[in-house]
């Protein structure tokens, strides 16, 4: 039995790479935004809000980060 090889691709070139991408950046940007706003605000940042930001930001950070070879 042989298995079947997939084609070569680009993980680029896949909407769901793209998806991701745009979601775990709105993620960031929002985590950023939240910081500003409460800082401002002169209220506490919540640790769960560091959590998302950081965790968002590393997981963009890995996805974007070139493969090695």
């Amino acid at each position: 039995m042989t298995e079947r090889e997939l084609p070569p691709h680009i993980p680029e070139d896949i909407p769901v790479y793209h998806t991701v991408v745009r979601v775990l950046g709105a993620v960031s940007i929002m985590a950023a935004g939240g910081f500003i706003a409460l800082a401002v605000l002169g209220k506490p940042i919540p640790e769960s809000l560091v959590a998302l930001g950081s965790a968002s930001i590393g997981a963009l950070a890995g996805l974007l980060a070139p493969a090695p070879r």
